[in-house]
């Protein structure tokens, strides 16, 4: 199991670990209602240095992506970046990620928790006299996010750097403990994100300075527990449970997103332009909530009486509502809100009531 370079702050901080992609991975810090108010209320602190990351250079880095993935990352300037979704010819889901081009590299981040999955999908598409290369920095180089409405005034303090004006997907470059790295705005708990992307040696020190000069501000450490019932809050999916091979990006609402349907050709191209003139997405990517305190895992079947019609792919129980708070994909019929339908966990059914996403709107 790998661990993250801050492994022993998070032990002393009394994190129970959970394995998150092959990685020990603080799931909470005692209490995770706290962590996610921390959220919501003021500013927490999350280590991503498990989640994939791809630094892409070469003559031919542009060109080379852009004639792969989803998007269209051409008229991005250094200091931009955009979603993008990596398909099979068939359409479907292989990746999910953020494309951030700086002037001398492109930087490739994994939305969610699939290890290697990203870097060795693009490598079969990297052919021989290409001038590009692609570097693995899943475990060189660490990640930190910092959430909440307190989260610019958390970074100003602890690196002396103003944030706020800082656009969604845009980034600046930072030098912090004496090593050169980014600071992304990004999207991972409906409130202000931004994530600190830096050598592995630097974010123990970063880690510190966070927490100490984000005390002022109410800073808490905060674990996947908390993690996951604010991004299903906010309405996203990630790759893994949501995005994957049973999806294509249609069905998860990543028009405009995600992909281009005018940039020309790239694998999966000809299906998502074709659902997108007959307008047949068999499927949508809807909000659930659960009257119950079990928590259905991933796959568990969704039904309109006695007829299955999808499936769950994320759910967190919501302390806040007493329910639980699910993504589904019910075919397209059954995808209205206000539809009631039912989840069936350990062969008991439980009512479920799609709700439009996200289920609550922030800053």
């Amino acid at each position: 199991m790998k661990q993250s370079r801050l492994h022993d702050q998070h032990q002393q901080l009394g994190a129970i670990f959970e394995s998150t992609a092959g990685w020990s991975m603080p799931t909470h810090y005692g209490d995770p209602a706290a962590e996610y108010a921390a959220v919501r209320g003021a500013v927490g602190l999350s280590d991503l240095s498990h989640r994939g990351k791809i630094r892409v250079t070469g003559d031919d880095r542009i060109k080379w992506l852009q004639s792969i993935i989803s998007n269209d990352i051409l008229p991005l300037q250094p200091g931009q970046g955009r979603y993008s979704s990596f398909l099979t010819h068939k359409g479907k889901m292989l990746g999910y990620f953020r494309v951030y081009v700086q002037a001398d590299a492109v930087w490739v981040e994994d939305v969610g928790e699939v290890g290697e999955a990203t870097f060795q999908a693009l490598r079969k598409f990297l052919l021989y006299g290409t001038k590009a290369k692609m570097e693995n920095c899943g475990e060189s180089w660490g990640l930190l996010l910092v959430s909440g409405p307190k989260s610019a005034e958390a970074v100003a303090a602890a690196f002396g750097i103003e944030v706020r004006a800082l656009q969604l997907l845009h980034t600046l470059p930072a030098t912090i403990g004496g090593q050169q790295g980014l600071i992304l705005r990004t999207e991972e708990t409906g409130e202000q994100d931004f994530e600190v992307l830096l050598p592995a040696d630097a974010v123990p020190a970063a880690w510190n300075q966070l927490m100490t000069s984000g005390a002022l501000f109410g800073i808490k450490p905060v674990g996947t527990q908390a993690r996951e019932l604010l991004r299903i809050e906010a309405g996203l999916p990630k790759a893994g449970p949501d995005l994957n091979e049973e999806i294509v990006p249609p069905e998860a609402n990543l028009e405009g997103k995600a992909f281009s349907l005018s940039k020309g050709c790239y694998p999966g191209q000809e299906v998502v332009a074709r659902m997108d003139t007959y307008g047949n997405v068999r499927r949508h990517l809807v909000g659930l909530i659960i009257q119950d305190n079990t928590v259905p895992p991933a796959g568990s079947k969704l039904f309109s009486g006695d007829r299955e019609v999808g499936w769950i792919s994320s759910a967190a129980f919501s302390p806040q509502r007493n329910a639980v708070l699910a993504f589904g994909f019910p075919l397209r019929d059954f995808s209205s809100p206000d539809t009631t339908l039912t989840v069936e966990v350990a062969g008991t059914r439980h009512q479920a009531t799609v709700h439009a996403l996200p289920f609550q709107k922030h800053s």
